[in-house]
């Protein structure tokens, strides 16, 4: 193994500067997991930190010869465990590929490298008067590879969609060293398979995207945002489903239950009744938002609605908007670990979704808070434990499971925007069922036939 381990240090070495290998152990740990609970990681043999397609290149080919497993990361921001690190692997860390190549507000694209920030991406943009829509929570810190790899989404979806559908192609270094690159371009295109969307939410099983071409909008006008305040966690779900069937579009729909209401509160001081059981927040970018805000908070009353407080301008709606930005802190302050679950089902199941979480939590005696992405479904249960407490980590993990089942029970999934990683092998399995599990793999194969990209993630 020692033999092993100097001739993959000194055949990287070759093709790579001193400054891209990391060999020094207590560095590497600091690779070697995401932000996942319950996720276990190995330690690495080298971690690398490329420039160029070239070395990236060299790395795979160099793997490729010795058999040894890759597993490629960007910010470590995940929750699935997706990024965790395998024993004696490389982990291939894609951050210093962070150069934006070119924004066109013609063609309206941008091409950017893996390691750009979401933030950053998004903040370029608009000089030019455009606007790149996902926004996960972690945009500030999370690139562009790893949102393209876990295909995340965040709290525009509800209009804008997610990552998938602002990638138009891709340059992809593949498990043997050769660079395939995938989609166009253009504005449309439908020549071949659609490789580009087999890469997007791979988790890195498939291929190194090195660089992607990136779709953008128009720059929207400013959002105004509506609060309004619930008696009922399914009150405030009925409000959601009236909103969508009226036809309306907001640009962000987001609920939080009573136990991150309170949390929120308790952190924040932001003076919500305690009587509430539910926060709905809703936004619209359109040109006329005060209106459209007038209509929703007439559906929010006639849903049972105690309170609703349009804003007037951008200022109150970054205010109104703070409750949910900090629904996950407030909810770490609770216990010294959390479990953040990721359950996307129909709109019309939302109440069950959120009742049944409920249920979950106290079966368990466990803080269990929801916030969710209420316009697409996708709720966000937080479980809250103590994780030197043995019993307590055994009934956080079983009540993730419940509400994993739960999820698959009302007709949803069991990720809409954090990927699968290590944590819901199971249940993806589950998900797919035995054929379309056999495909997948199938897939993998003809990809990765020795199986060295982010293996034991997926399958």
């Amino acid at each position: 193994m020692d033999d092993l381990l100097t001739r993959l240090h000194d055949d990287l070495r070759a093709g790579l500067p001193d400054e891209a290998l990391i060999t020094d152990p207590d560095v590497m740990d600091a690779y070697a997991r995401d932000m996942a609970s319950f996720c276990a990681a190995g330690a690495p043999a080298v971690v690398v930190l490329p420039r160029t397609v070239e070395q990236v290149q060299h790395v795979m080919r160099t793997a490729t010869a010795l058999r040894v497993p890759v597993v490629p990361q960007g910010a470590r921001s995940g929750l699935s465990g997706a990024a965790n690190a395998s024993e004696g692997c490389i982990v291939l860390s894609l951050v210093k590929m962070d150069r934006i190549l070119e924004i066109n507000p013609v063609d309206r694209i941008a091409v950017v490298e893996p390691g750009v920030i979401n933030a950053v991406l998004s903040r370029a943009v608009n000089e030019h008067g455009l606007y790149y829509p996902p926004d996960p929570s972690s945009w500030e810190m999370c690139t562009i590879g790893g949102n393209i790899g876990t295909a995340s989404g965040g709290l525009c979806c509800v209009k804008y969609g997610v990552t998938a559908e602002y990638v138009l192609g891709l340059d992809v270094v593949l498990a043997d060293g050769r660079l395939l690159t995938t989609g166009r371009r253009t504005a449309k295109g439908v020549a071949g398979y659609d490789l580009t969307r087999l890469f997007v939410g791979s988790e890195g099983s498939l291929g190194i995207v090195v660089k992607a071409v990136l779709s953008l909008r128009p720059q929207p006008p400013r959002q105004l945002v509506l609060a309004a305040e619930f008696p009922s966690a399914a009150a405030a779900c009925e409000a959601v489903c009236a909103i969508m069937e009226r036809g309306h579009t907001p640009s962000l729909l987001e609920l939080m239950d009573r136990t991150t209401v309170h949390a929120v509160n308790q952190l924040a001081q932001m003076g919500l009744p305690d009587t509430t059981e539910a926060l709905l927040l809703c936004a619209f970018d359109t040109p006329d938002p005060a209106a459209d805000l007038a209509a929703v908070g007439e559906l929010c009353t006639a849903a049972g609605a105690t309170a609703v407080v349009p804003a007037e301008d951008a200022a109150e709606s970054e205010l109104l908007l703070q409750a949910r930005r900090l629904s996950l802190t407030a909810l770490e302050t609770i216990k010294s670990a959390t479990m953040i679950d990721d359950v996307c089902v129909p709109r019309t199941k939302l109440a069950a979704m959120l009742d049944g979480t409920a249920a979950i939590a106290a079966k368990y005696d466990l803080t269990i808070g929801v916030c969710a992405h209420a316009g697409d479904g996708n709720t966000h249960p937080v479980v809250c434990f103590d994780q030197a407490d043995e019993d307590e980590s055994r009934r956080a993990r079983e009540s993730f499971d419940e509400i994993m089942a739960l999820g698959l029970e009302l007709g949803g999934t069991i990720t809409g925007e954090h990927g699968v990683g290590v944590l819901k092998k199971e249940w993806l399995a589950r998900e797919l069922g035995p054929v379309g599990l056999e495909l997948q793999r199938g897939i993998k194969r003809t990809f990765d036939p020795l199986g060295l990209l982010n293996p034991g993630k997926l399958f």
